[in-house]
């Protein structure tokens, strides 16, 4: 395992982004360039038109994509006009107090399955009863309004009755949590039946994009409010991110942490959710890898009225799943007008990105599903029809949100990286890059001394650009620096006919 004394962490794959400056600190004459990823204009899924489906005007992806056992498996949130009139009788009892949540249906969590990623099916599960019928693709969870339904498959766990592992909101019966709407967790062997786990588990206001595993803990990341998190002096905030964490999945702390968080307005008296001000919605959704993620957050632009509201992607990294930066201060990565929600003919309405679990490796891209909110919402008025969401996909090459150039007006470039002890057994590195004839790999002991048998003349070299290309070694075998702590020097070396652009270095256990 490689591990990384700063943090701790283990794994049998290391990932060192060119564009991370928290594994790559020390850089000269190289600069960051982000990869736009390309964004299908039509959904890949839409709400039904079923005017009775439980997904009638909206099919949110406040939700999941998993690539489970070769087939392509989504979780959503469906949304109609209107209560369930087969909602247990409870449920209508408590709402009417609460007639604000009456007009929006928000959930049942719906399901889909895809052979490609493109095409997808909405399966009849016959499991819960909306609106006189069991036929369609809802998923049967005690409570009513339900929402963020973030999903994993825990291959670790030994109980294959809780195989997958969710974290979904709810919005009935949260007395526990002042009333607010908060998260609940939940089990299954298959990913369609689901066991609910307790209420109350976290008393306090819980909205949240992503549910993930990283270094031995269950992480929910989402956005936190007042007053449940307040700023310098019991000042109110925006909306920012925070994360929940639990190291068993059943007892999750009470304390949340500061995940991400966007610039406070310098008057507190302009501070708040309602303020006209960038805010962080829902928190960050990433893909993690062995010892860094990498996640989007939405920036959502608060305006008044609320349908002036739009959202866009801002990218983000974390050395530990908690703690998020971003590697360019302030950068749009994908405006919501690059991925804009179904148009209403004659109408301008903004468009609200939302990320969540749904960003995956497959083959030699990276897919991005992302919700399109077409936002249409009036919290002092009645909804219309004009409500709409759908789910949409942008895709990468492979792991290539950006990559590290040798500035425009100069020809050498290099990084080194923080220090990392080498695995026992046998390992490789390998590279990420374009133009890789012009890169070249030295290693150093963790004082930047360089060993001169993996250095100089003995540099490592790859034969060939791609996603995955070996690192050759001319002067010794990498086994000799087993267990050792190193460092990793990266040079580029830029000519006329050679550009190289470095996304990544790896390492890999190959036992």
């Amino acid at each position: 395992m490689f591990t990384f004394p700063s943090t701790g962490i283990k794994t049998d794959r290391a990932v060192l982004f060119g564009m991370d400056d928290s594994y790559f600190p020390f850089r000269k004459n190289v600069s960051l360039h982000f990869n736009k990823p390309q964004v299908r204009k039509e959904p890949v899924l839409a709400p039904s038109s079923d005017p009775n489906a439980p997904d009638s005007i909206a099919a949110q992806f406040y939700g999941t994509v998993l690539h489970d056992g070769g087939k392509f498996r989504m979780w959503y949130v469906g949304m109609s006009l209107g209560m369930n009139p087969d909602m247990p009788s409870e449920d209508r009892e408590w709402l009417k107090k609460r007639p604000a949540l009456q007009r929006l249906m928000m959930g049942p969590i719906c399901y889909a399955e895809s052979d490609d990623g493109l095409h997808w099916v909405k399966p009849n599960l016959g499991q819960l009863k909306f609106r006189g019928s069991v036929h369609h693709n809802a998923i049967d969870l005690p409570d009513t309004l339900i929402h963020c339904p973030t999903i994993i498959k825990d291959e670790q766990d030994p109980d294959p009755n809780r195989r997958y592992k969710m974290v979904y909101q709810y919005y009935i019966h949260t007395e526990s949590s002042r009333n607010a709407p908060t998260m609940r967790t939940a089990t299954s062997p298959d990913g369609i039946r689901w066991t609910a786990g307790p209420r109350g588990l976290v008393r306090e206001f819980v909205e949240h994009c992503s549910f993930y595993a990283y270094n031995g803990y269950y992480i929910v990341n989402g956005q936190s409010i007042e007053p449940y998190r307040r700023g310098e002096g019991g000042a109110p905030r925006g909306r920012q991110g925070f994360v929940h964490i639990s190291p068993d999945f059943e007892h999750w702390l009470q304390e949340s942490a500061e995940s991400f968080a966007l610039p406070e307005p310098q008057d507190p008296r302009q501070r708040g959710m309602t303020k006209i001000y960038d805010q962080v919605h829902l928190g960050t959704a990433p893909l993690v890898y062995g010892n860094v993620a990498v996640g989007l957050y939405c920036i959502w632009h608060h305006r008044e009225p609320f349908a002036d509201i739009s959202g866009d992607f801002g990218l983000v990294l974390s050395d530990d799943g908690i703690r998020y930066r971003e590697p360019v201060k302030g950068h749009v990565y994908l405006h919501a007008g690059e991925s804009p929600a179904t148009p209403v003919p004659g109408k301008q309405l903004q468009t609200v990105l939302c990320q969540s679990n749904g960003i995956l490796n497959i083959g030699d891209e990276t897919w991005i599903y992302h919700g399109r909110w077409r936002n249409a919402w009036r919290p002092e008025g009645d909804l219309t029809e004009d409500y709409y969401g759908e789910v949409a996909l942008a895709i990468l090459p492979r792991d290539r949100w950006g990559s590290l150039n040798v500035y425009p007006d100069q020809t050498e470039g290099s990084v080194w990286s923080v220090p990392m002890v080498l695995p026992e057994g046998k390992f490789e590195w390998r590279l990420n890059a374009e133009d890789a004839a012009g890169i070249r790999i030295e290693l150093s002991d963790e004082r930047f001394q360089l060993i001169p048998e993996f250095s100089g003349s003995n540099s490592g070299i790859v034969r060939q650009d791609g996603f995955d290309s070996v690192v050759e070694w001319p002067g010794g075998e990498l086994t000799q620096l087993s267990g050792r702590q190193v460092r990793v020097r990266v040079h580029l070396e830029k000519t006329e006919r050679i550009n190289p652009r470095l996304y990544a270095v790896y390492g890999v256990c190959t036992n």
